[in-house]
């Protein structure tokens, strides 16, 4: 179950000449190193959903990501790239000593790990990708067909504002808003580690990458595909993803198809965030993943 609890440690690091917040939880040899959705989301929902693990011996190290959290949060356009935060993370790595890490990503984080570990293979012990995606063209082809279902009146709608740029009208809110309970969390009430990220959104690196919310990609990232440099990535996988998830159980079974040693777990009564909708599958779904890969070489 999550908890919200201090951090053992809050450590700033300087990136490229600004403020980054690392927190750490615990001591262990092996370190989970989080990368949380986003862009722009402070890490608090991901952090808190698995600090628990330092109560099983890992060491765990979420970050605010440039521009939101604690982090500094510059003005500048330039700066919201996927290329620049995978430098990011690399920075982050080295500058607290972490050695060789379980990297785990979620959403926008797996998008931002699969670069990653394209780049610096060698800094991965295992890969975690959750509720995310290796091909963002594809899955948006996932996003109209959710969007289908609210029927083709409201697509229309939805399309005639998303054709104006109307994203703040009333009844394009009320669409976005009954997809996000069917398709980014099914909880009545949602957890406050989860309301404390999103009330604190930094939307400037969200609309400059990916778009104005979760259903529509128009962003710099919106061609991003990794599918075909997949095969590059040898350490041990775990996929996870809601049955009901934005990020679709067909984008992860193309993860899996391409990675060369995957696993994937699929929560039947989830959505995009399994780790709060089904704690307990899926504490002990991610506890069995890093059990098999514990170890080894720093």
């Amino acid at each position: 179950m999550w908890q919200q609890q201090p951090a053992d440690a809050r450590i700033e690091i300087e990136v490229d000449g600004h403020k980054v917040v690392a927190y750490c939880y615990g001591a262990g040899e092996d370190t989970v190193f989080l990368l949380n959705g986003g862009p722009g989301l402070p890490c608090d929902y991901l952090r808190d959903a698995h600090s628990f693990l330092a109560d099983h011996g890992y060491r765990v190290v979420a970050f605010d990501q440039l521009g939101c959290g604690a982090s500094d949060r510059p003005d500048d356009p330039a700066l919201w790239s996927i290329a620049r935060y995978v430098v990011e993370v690399e920075t982050v790595r080295t500058a607290l000593g972490l050695g060789r890490v379980h990297l785990l990503g979620h959403s926008w984080g797996g998008w931002l790990a699969i670069d990653y570990a394209l780049a610096y293979p060698e800094a991965l012990k295992t890969l975690i990708l959750e509720d995310t995606a290796a091909d963002l063209p594809h899955l948006m082809s996932e996003m109209h067909r959710l969007r289908a279902a609210l029927g083709p009146e409201t697509v229309e709608m939805l399309l005639a504002h998303e054709a104006d740029g109307s994203y703040d009208h009333p009844e394009y809110q009320a669409a976005i808003t009954l997809l996000n309970y069917r398709h980014v969390c099914r909880m009545a009430a949602w957890p406050a580690p989860l309301m404390a990220s999103l009330n604190d959104w930094n939307m400037a690196p969200y609309m400059a990458m990916q778009g104005p919310n979760e259903f529509l990609y128009i962003g710099n990232l919106k061609d991003w595909n990794r599918t075909a440099d997949l095969n590059r990535i040898a350490c041990p996988a775990l996929i996870t993803v809601g049955r009901h998830d934005e990020i679709t159980p067909a984008c992860a079974l193309r993860m899996k198809q391409n990675l060369p040693q995957a696993e994937v777990a699929v929560f039947p009564n989830s959505s995009h965030m399994p780790f709060y909708e089904e704690p307990a599958a899926y504490d002990a779904r991610l506890l069995a993943f890093l059990g098999k890969h514990r170890g080894g070489v720093a």
